[in-house]
């Protein structure tokens, strides 16, 4: 099961998610491919173990051991790979083609005790580009991502990252220099929710939940502009890790080399429809038959509009959706098309593709009203297409920048149909669906989708 929220999405297999914000984060694409070593059978027991706590110290010298061999052995020869590992078990191993030729290794490795090593190596055209070792500790739950380093294509190491636990729980990440002890920079991963703020705008503002990889709460524009219950909680869920703490991370790619998509999503929303409360759910991705208590939860909380900007080829993958969503017809669920470039009337995504009279699917415009370069189409599948390229949005780290794709033209459709619901307080997602597409206009790109164009969905004139 693979699902993307359409900016970057987790192991994208195509080009569904969008563009990517710019500036971009810096953190490296997870291509690299993984290595086993002649000498790993003399240091794959040294396991980096000091790990356990933030205090502790890091088995450098075994790391860098363990990099040196994966530069040195060949990839491609798996032999050779077990050859390496007496007393060890290779659990998997992948050699990934690169213009046809193998361009990309990957192999994990179980050694006495539990732990595992993650090896992977870069080698576009046979020429070696970038080699990543991983450490999972043992722990009661499996093995457990607790460090890694990068290095180049001379072998030199050029970072490393370690993530921190609290109570079972990833917390933090470190960002290690190349000696792999200096800390260079610290992310959290699972921070507490600030108290409340004091709200902006109406008393009472009309909620609206955001269903992707969850926000940075902690930023200051999102203060005053989370939905509270009258304790003063947050209402959203993290349904990913089924706790209260709906912080925007996504891990499926790479637990060191996280994802992030909510977070410049929902600024979109909150600043084009200023007078509304987020509600903020992390999505479910290592169990998506929780989709159904997701959307209770929002229903049961007063949620009538929904802006997902995610997506898969599997229609399993949107069972539970699916089925919560037909029962809740007064809700609308604000979908992205993708950008891959294809007729989904032919080649689906889901939950766009479902047919479900409540959902709403958006795809990338230009300003002039033609369908934009990689974003989907579909003359039945996709309702309508509205300006999501070089948008304004706010990253997971504060800092502004633009960014393109479907990603960015769902929470613009959104913030409109959050506008016409504040104005007029009685509509459910029938009415409100009914007003957003009425503002579409046939183009010659609009042709592409069934019902046209909304030029500006800042434009609060209703006909």
């Amino acid at each position: 099961m693979i699902v993307r929220h359409f900016l970057d999405f987790p192991n994208p297999p195509s080009g569904i998610g969008p563009r990517p914000v710019r500036p971009a984060s810096g953190l490296p694409r997870a291509d690299f491919r993984l290595t086993v070593f002649p000498v790993l059978a003399a240091i794959a027991f040294t396991s980096p173990a000091a790990l356990a706590a933030p205090g502790d110290p890091v088995d450098v010298a075994g790391i860098r051991a363990v990099v040196e061999s994966a530069c040195r052995i060949d990839p491609t020869d798996v032999d050779a790979v077990r050859a390496a590992l007496p007393g060890s078990r290779l659990l998997d191993a992948r050699i990934d083609q690169a213009g046809g030729r193998p361009g990309r290794s990957y192999h994990r490795v179980l050694v006495p005790g539990g732990g595992e090593w993650v090896l992977t190596k870069l080698f576009p055209g046979g020429r070696l580009r970038r080699v990543t070792v991983e450490w999972r500790r043992p722990s009661p739950s499996g093995a457990r991502p607790e460090l890694s380093a990068n290095a180049d294509a001379g072998c030199r190491i050029t970072e490393g990252r370690r993530i921190v636990y609290k109570d079972g729980r990833a917390e933090t990440l470190l960002i290690l220099s190349a000696d792999l002890t200096s800390v260079a920079d610290e992310q959290p991963l699972n921070p507490p929710v600030p108290p409340a703020a004091a709200a902006r705008g109406k008393p009472t503002l009309p909620r609206v939940a955001v269903v992707d990889t969850g926000v940075n709460y902690t930023l200051a524009p999102f203060q005053g502009r989370l939905a509270r219950d009258a304790a003063g909680d947050l209402i959203g869920y993290d349904f990913w890790d089924m706790d209260t703490r709906p912080f925007d991370v996504d891990t499926a790619r790479s637990p060191f080399f996280p994802l992030h998509h909510g977070t410049a999503v929902a600024s979109v929303l909150l600043r084009e429809a200023p007078d509304v409360a987020l509600v903020p759910y992390r999505y479910p991705r290592p169990d998506m038959a929780r989709f159904g208590d997701l959307v209770s939860h929002a229903a049961d909380h007063g949620v009538v509009i929904v802006n997902m900007a995610m997506g898969s080829d599997s229609r399993s993958d949107w069972q539970a959706f699916e089925t919560a969503a037909k029962s809740r017809p007064d809700m609308l669920f604000i979908v992205s098309a993708g950008n891959d470039g294809r007729d989904l009337d032919r080649e689906p995504v889901f939950p766009a593709a479902l047919g479900l009279a409540n959902v709403l699917s958006v795809t990338s415009s230009d300003e002039w009203g033609r369908l934009a370069p990689g974003s989907n189409w579909g003359a039945a599948s996709v309702d309508v297409m509205t300006p999501g390229e070089n948008i304004p949005v706010i990253d997971h780290r504060g800092a502004a920048g633009k960014a393109s794709g479907s990603s960015f033209a769902v929470p613009r459709v959104t913030a409109l149909a959050a506008r016409l619901a504040a104005k007029h307080l009685d509509w459910k997602g029938p009415e409100i669906k009914r007003a957003v597409v009425k503002r579409a206009r046939a183009t010659d790109g609009g042709r592409r989708v069934r019902y046209g164009w909304i030029p500006d969905p800042t434009d609060d004139f209703e006909k």
